[in-house]
């Protein structure tokens, strides 16, 4: 096959907004401030490390130690005593705790993280750059994350849950273990799998440990540090910042005013008044302010403005930032130059510009995360047979039926050069009637509209027949992308690492490392040989 890339705006899975974004376009470059390439990198260190101070850098490294307690992690303890030092700085993607990882991107991400350190480490020497997973323990959607996908069935926890998802308990993955080490084999990889599951749910209390854990055992060796932001320590240095969200609500304006700048595209997220939940063990609700009164949504608890700000000042572990203000508190608390995340997740961050201008934190440059199309040699071999391209295989199912089955027929489907002619011949006629009587123009023109409609209609049947005719070759062709394309979408957001980690085992995760480039706008597409 002639290509083992496409580029991320020729690929056809990502908006216009991300599109514009990715070629710098004049519409969008108010909405970010640096551009991720290694001048915007230079400059980002540069601001960042005015903003960003000593006594911070020690509530972090602290917290970051109690964390990795349990873990024999010597690459990543390295990495967290460099964050005690001024010269060094986070690169940071974050990711729901999806059920034994969820979806392939879930690795683009966090080797994407990796490789960037790295990059940086070769142009900026003098300073250090760490790969941080920072896992939405405070998320509060179970359905989203309570399953993942193998061979194209459903491994599902069925859990009744409410609250935070990295304070909820493991039990009962259990069951879900021996479904699934059924379903794996024997092999050397598949006992590796099964181990892993096994110690990361079965040995841990909570969905945050047990997601450190396996998280861990995939990447600790390249030395990410995998970050639960949901504790006291961390969230009283996000103190004043959601004091400020409480009394004035500047974040309902800020991101409502970019949202107006957004209006030939989607927007993302829409703001509340006040963008921070209360937090339990088994709640988490919206802040509501009602009368002067601050409500917790849905409950019976409520608070005056002077009862809340002592609540913040005391617990502030119960207050927890939305969607639109996560981004905040990790620039608060991190050293970070750079936020990597999918397309969705970058057009939000395009909505946050000005709010951070108005909290006076500095805005982190945006990446989008590598993507990747892992292909077996076999189907790479049945691509060369069917002279297809990825830019082939990348088109919607229709689109490609149709251009492989006029690159297959044995004579033109298009009528193009007929209808050319018969256009040819009704500018004659229209000339005809301008000189004669013009009120046979009319006439004319629906004639020409019949004949070219007639055209039309043949190269549909002639297209329905070639269709017929070459059927087994278009099959294939089908078949093809649908291994490839599961329900007709992307592999990484379908597709579990396991069914790829049991054939290839770690050469899956060294190729990975090896090939992505983080600064590349590619859809990288991996033979596994």
């Amino acid at each position: 096959m002639p290509s083992d890339c496409i580029s991320y705006q020729e690929s056809g899975y990502f908006t216009p907004l991300i599109v514009d974004y990715l070629n710098q376009s004049t519409a969008v470059q108010s909405l970010y401030n640096n551009y991720p390439d290694f001048e915007g990198f230079k400059a980002q260190i540069s601001e960042k490390k005015q903003h960003f101070s000593a006594s911070t850098r020690a509530v972090l490294v602290d917290e970051l130690k109690k964390q990795y307690k349990q873990l024999n992690a010597p690459e990543s303890i390295k990495n967290i005593e460099l964050l005690a030092h001024e010269n060094t700085f986070t690169i940071t993607t974050g990711h729901q705790l999806n059920l034994f990882t969820g979806p392939l991107y879930f690795l683009y991400k966090i080797i994407s993280a990796i490789n960037l350190c790295q990059e940086l480490k070769e142009q900026f020497p003098a300073q250090n750059f760490v790969p941080i997973y920072w896992m939405a323990t405070e998320d509060h959607d179970f359905e989203e994350i309570s399953f993942f996908n193998y061979q194209g069935k459903k491994i599902r926890w069925n859990k009744e849950a409410s609250g935070p998802v990295g304070r909820l308990s493991t039990h009962g993955l259990e069951k879900v273990y021996q479904v699934f080490a059924q379903e794996i084999g024997q092999g050397q990889n598949a006992q590796q799998i099964k181990k892993w599951f096994h110690e990361a749910y079965l040995n841990h209390n909570n969905l945050a440990d047990a997601t450190r854990y396996l998280a861990h055992q995939i990447f600790g060796k390249y030395g990410l540090v995998i970050l639960d932001a949901d504790c006291a320590s961390l969230k009283q240095l996000f103190v004043p910042y959601a004091q400020k969200e409480l009394l004035e609500q500047p974040t309902n304006r800020q991101v409502s005013d970019t949202n107006l700048k957004l209006k030939n595209y989607l927007v993302q997220v829409n703001p509340r008044a006040i963008n921070l939940f209360y937090l339990e063990d088994d709640l988490r609700e919206r802040i509501v302010l009602e009368g002067g009164i601050y409500k917790i949504h849905e409950t019976n608890i409520s608070f005056t403005k002077e009862e809340i700000l002592e609540e913040l000042k005391n617990h502030p572990e119960k207050f927890s930032p939305n969607v639109l203000l996560r981004p905040l508190y990790e620039e608060v608390i991190l050293p970070n130059l750079c936020y990597i995340g999918g397309g969705g997740e970058l057009a939000y961050w395009l909505q946050l510009k000005s709010n951070f201008e108005a909290f006076g934190v500095p805005f982190p440059i945006l990446l989008l995360r590598n993507s990747v199309l892992l292909a077996t040699e076999k189907q790479a071999q049945k691509a060369d047979k069917l002279a297809l391209t990825w830019q082939d295989l990348f088109q919607k199912q229709n689109d490609l039926i149709h251009l492989k089955t006029i690159a297959i027929s044995e004579f033109p489907i298009e009528l193009s050069i007929q209808k050319d002619y018969l256009r040819t011949q009704f500018h004659y006629l229209y000339q005809l009637a301008k000189k004669t009587d013009t009120s046979f123009t009319g006439a004319v023109k629906a004639q020409e509209a019949k004949q070219i409609k007639g055209l039309e209609q043949l190269e549909k049947r002639l297209l329905k027949a070639q269709k017929r005719k070459h059927k087994d070759q278009l099959d294939r062709v089908v078949a093809l992308q649908n291994e490839l394309f599961p329900n007709k979408g992307l592999q990484e957001r379908q597709t579990n690492f396991s069914e790829f980690y049991i054939a290839y085992g770690d050469a899956l995760i060294t190729e990975l490392i090896g090939r992505l480039d983080p600064l590349s706008h590619n859809f990288t597409i991996l033979k596994l040989v």
